[in-house]
């Protein structure tokens, strides 16, 4: 299947019919196909959020879950104060995540501050780094140093 190219113009005039046909359930094997860049652009699809996303992050994705699920759907100051507080080692790069989030949605999309709040973030695996370590008579095991890439989206309450 061949993707349609679209004007500028025409993204514009059918912007409403475009989004409801992306957005739309559809089936499995009946996808529509993937907007570009310059056409999301065009369409204004993203302008509502702040996103950040920290990939190879020497954490494994579990430990990094279990701090994440804290700071789901908290304001953006409750979400700092969590961080802050939170004796475990995803705690410093997740309030690093939140810092450029904030500054993507305030500077590049002009949301406000005040209304943000954390309503999507996730950790999914990154490659596994696999060392050995000698063991006793000869041996030797497996280390697996675990990474991850975590996903931090803001939005504005209504």
């Amino acid at each position: 299947m061949e993707k349609k190219v679209m004007s500028k113009e025409y993204m514009q005039e059918n912007r409403e019919e475009i989004l409801k046909a992306y957005s739309a359930p559809h089936r499995l094997y009946a996808k529509p196909a993937l907007l570009t860049k310059k056409e999301r652009k065009v369409l204004g699809i993203g302008k509502d959020e702040g996103r950040a996303i920290a990939r190879y992050v020497r954490l494994s994705s579990r430990k990094a879950n279990i701090v994440i699920d804290l700071i789901k759907d908290k304001s953006l100051d409750e979400a700092f104060a969590i961080l802050k507080y939170t004796p475990k080692a995803a705690s410093p790069v997740l309030e690093k995540l939140l810092k450029s989030a904030e500054a993507n949605a305030v500077n590049n999309n002009g949301l406000s501050r005040d209304a943000l709040y954390v309503s999507d973030c996730f950790a999914n695996q990154g490659p596994t780094l696999k060392r050995i370590m000698p063991r006793a008579r000869g041996s030797a095991s497996k280390i697996h140093k675990r990474t991850s890439h975590i996903t931090l989206v803001l939005k504005e309450r209504k």
